[in-house]
């Protein structure tokens, strides 16, 4: 139950709801126990009545005596029938205060885990599965909402029931009551035992379904490549053999929950058994009366389905343990940048490397070894390299999507760790290498660098980054809904795109990270062109492997291993015939860099 204490605040902000339930289900049970006791009237009435019909059963009594009986027995009816609406009505009432309540804590925890997610730095989200994560948002926090409402509800029931009936079986007869109860220890001795086995095969089942999450989200992500491949059969095969390690895990669970439901019906069997025999006796010895045998058979079978779901609600508790422990260990996370943290200021666009040096905690590799440049205001920084030299990890350090391991960098002469994360990225046009596009209209697509972004601003960054007329051919222009990640459309126009969601949010910086390398070499002029036209004034750092894409740049930075090699204006560096001149020697020869690009 501990790792449940976190939903403690929960049921205190909804306290209101949760104890109104808790009276429902007093009120409920109360109008329960009440039947039995009129039936036990009615059974006694009539073992009375037999007994008077015999005396009077020539008189001229008889007639009155059957219209009294039978007035009495329609009227105990009509108390049951009552009671038992009453029952009802106050069950729905019970169901519409703890369920509803459940429902609204299921809503506060995913809005809890999502904002969890949103303040986590990029290096949890390397470490976590996206499978795993779903799971936690979605089948973990399902499972929690069946302890705050279900569980809660029978939980709560079953003890007032068991008070309320327990109370009148002892005032009725304390040894009839001894006597019925006698089976149920032997149920909570099993339950206890049963426990443990349940939290370790919940929490068996909830690891394998973020597996198979995990595997089922990267096949339809990369369904292309598997297609691609002809490798459907060997990835069905192999779902199939992580859907069956589920199955074998549940069903572990299952035999261990069909435990208690036969169990529980073979206690509740013999008390009824042991109720009439050891009730006929003191009905003989004429301490009860025959009305408080039934009085006592129907408390017990109103007592077979709380005892009964016993198991029911166990399991639910612990596998709700077991779900909230994985959460918990989420929102125990910190994360390594504070969102809310440091001052918010407007920028000018200077930046400055001063030994900037990057490990990635994971795998142990050094992207970045005392890296330095400084970027004044307004100027255009090109950074080349081949692939895993450390360009990406740069761009992400610019943006602070992670902080250096070593060193500083400061924008604007401050140290960029003092400002506040949020605040600098909204003045930050990030294009970055991997582009990403919302299942969405490639409207909004666009716009989603600025959320106020009129329909000519729309138009106007899509002209700037070369895209206008490919969708203005386009059936439904604009309003195409792009597949998901941007499916619909090819490598060069999705680069493009991105492109045009950074220009419209007219940054203070722009930082392109190698979005160029799908597109053709007179695209790419055109869009840098149109680039360095509107980023006059504008601090720029472009990113590539192409020479052609850094060389009219204020300075270039050419980074080998994640050391800077060479660094300087493009003639100087062609003059010093070093690293750079022999990459731009070898991609003037090659002629793919001139095709053109396929939409």
């Amino acid at each position: 139950m501990n790792p449940l204490s976190h939903l403690n605040r929960y049921f205190f902000k909804y306290r209101l709801r949760f104890f109104l339930g808790i009276l429902f289900v007093i009120i409920s049970n109360l109008f329960g126990v009440l039947p039995p006791q009129i039936i036990r009237y009615s059974v006694d009435l009539i073992a009375e009545s037999i007994q008077v019909f015999k005396l009077y059963e020539h008189s001229s009594f008889t007639e009155a005596l059957f219209s009294q009986f039978t007035g009495y027995l329609l009227l105990f009816a009509g108390l049951v029938l009552l009671l038992s609406l009453l029952k009802g009505l106050f069950m729905y009432f019970m169901r519409q205060t703890i369920i509803v309540m459940s429902r609204w804590i299921e809503f506060d925890m995913k809005n809890e885990v999502y904002e969890k997610y949103q303040s986590l730095s990029l290096g949890f989200f390397r470490r976590n599965s996206t499978g795993d994560l779903m799971a936690r948002v979605s089948e973990d926090v399902g499972k929690v909402r069946m302890y705050t409402g279900p569980a809660i509800m029978y939980g709560i029931n079953l003890i007032v029931l068991f008070a309320f009936v327990i109370t009148v079986m002892v005032q009725v007869n304390p040894t009839l009551t001894l006597y019925v109860l006698l089976p149920l220890p032997i149920l909570s001795l099993g339950i206890y035992y049963v426990n443990n086995l349940i939290l370790s095969r919940s929490t068996a089942i909830q690891e394998q379904l973020a597996r198979l999450n995990t595997f089922a989200q990267e096949a339809f992500s990369g369904i292309r490549v598997i297609k691609s491949y002809g490798l459907e059969p060997a990835y069905r095969a192999d779902f199939e053999l992580e859907l069956d390690e589920f199955r074998r895990r549940s069903m572990k669970l299952v035999k261990v929950d069909a435990l208690f439901y036969p169990l529980t019906l073979l206690l509740i069997g013999l008390s009824t058994i042991i109720t009439v025999f050891i009730g006929g006796i003191q009905v003989s010895k004429g301490l009860i009366s025959p009305g408080n045998i039934a009085e006592f058979v129907i408390y017990v079978n109103m007592l077979t389905w709380p005892v009964t779901s016993v198991g029911w609600v166990a399991s639910i508790i612990q596998q709700a343990a077991a779900s909230q422990a994985r959460i918990n260990e989420l929102l125990a996370a910190v994360p390594d940048i504070d969102l809310d943290a440091g001052i918010e200021v407007p920028l000018k666009g200077e930046i400055s490397f001063k030994n900037v040096s990057y490990t990635y905690p994971d795998s142990g590799i050094e992207a970045l070894k005392n890296v330095s440049f400084d970027l004044k205001p307004g100027e255009t920084l090109g950074i080349i390299g081949r692939t895993g030299s450390g360009k990406s990890t740069l761009a992400n350090l610019l943006t602070r999507l992670f902080d250096p391991t070593e060193g500083v960098v400061l924008v604007d002469n401050a140290a960029l760790t003092s400002l506040h994360p949020g605040f600098y990225r909204k003045q930050i046009g990030f294009v970055p290498q991997d582009v990403f596009l919302f299942s969405d209209t490639i409207r909004n697509n666009i716009a989603f660098g600025s959320m106020a972004a009129e329909a000519d601003q729309i138009s106007w960054a899509a002209e700037q980054a070369s895209l206008k007329s490919t969708i203005e051919r386009l059936p439904a222009g604009y309003d195409t809904v792009l597949g998901e990640r941007g499916i619909t459309l090819s490598g060069g126009q999705k680069q493009r795109l991105s492109i045009a969601r950074a220009i419209i949010k007219k940054p203070t910086i722009y930082v392109i990270d190698d979005c160029l390398s799908a597109l053709d070499t007179n695209t790419e002029k055109e869009i840098l062109a149109n680039i360095r036209r509107f980023t006059n004034n504008v601090t720029s750092v472009i990113i590539s492997h192409r020479v052609t894409s850094v060389m009219e740049a204020d300075r270039i930075l050419v980074l080998d291993h994640g050391v800077v090699v060479e660094q300087g204006q493009h003639a100087e560096l062609l003059r010093e015939n070093g690293y750079y001149a022999s990459i731009f020697a070898k991609q003037q020869r090659e002629p793919a860099a001139q095709l053109p690009e396929m939409d």
